[in-house]
């Protein structure tokens, strides 16, 4: 471990729209199987998590389309941007993962990467696609708690 306390716990990139597009459940951690090179451009944070998905086939966990930028000094052997990347998981938790993915409409959802005492995690959450309805209502429900807040600030300066 290289400085920082132990449990110290630095987030890379966090998947914002996951909460938005999905209504998530259960929740993991995982480690990820990553070359060198790839671990200097997440220190780098030159990661882009939105487009990412797991998928568990023959007994493993992959992570598809996080795209990882190339580091510039690793000319010799570099990686793929955007390979799959092997999730590293207890077989009882891939078993439960698996059995929820073959759950009509549920996917293994990244939240977010960061690094847990200098190695690379991923929070996965299984989610069930929101319906374009339900998208609208929570749209709705925030901008109706930032009119009230609005409100509510509003009179507070007015010394109500």
């Amino acid at each position: 471990m290289t400085g920082g306390k132990q449990g110290d716990e630095h987030v890379i990139a966090r998947n914002r729209a996951a909460t938005f597009h999905y209504e998530l459940s259960d929740r993991y951690e995982a480690g990820i199987v990553l070359r060198g090179s790839e671990v200097k451009s997440l220190r780098e944070g030159r990661v882009h998590l939105a487009d990412a998905f797991a998928v568990v086939e023959r007994g493993e966990v992959w992570l598809m389309h996080l795209h990882i930028a190339s580091f510039s000094h690793a000319r010799a052997y570099p990686h793929k941007e955007r390979g799959a990347r092997k999730l590293l998981l207890h077989a009882r938790e891939i078993r439960q993962l698996e059995r929820a993915v073959q759950r009509e409409g549920y996917t293994l959802v990244p939240l977010d990467l960061h690094f847990r005492n200098g190695h690379v995690k991923v929070a996965l959450a299984v989610g069930r696609g929101k319906k374009a309805h339900d998208k609208r209502a929570a749209i709705a429900e925030r901008t109706e708690e930032r009119e009230a807040l609005q409100e509510l600030r509003a009179r507070q300066r007015l010394g109500g």
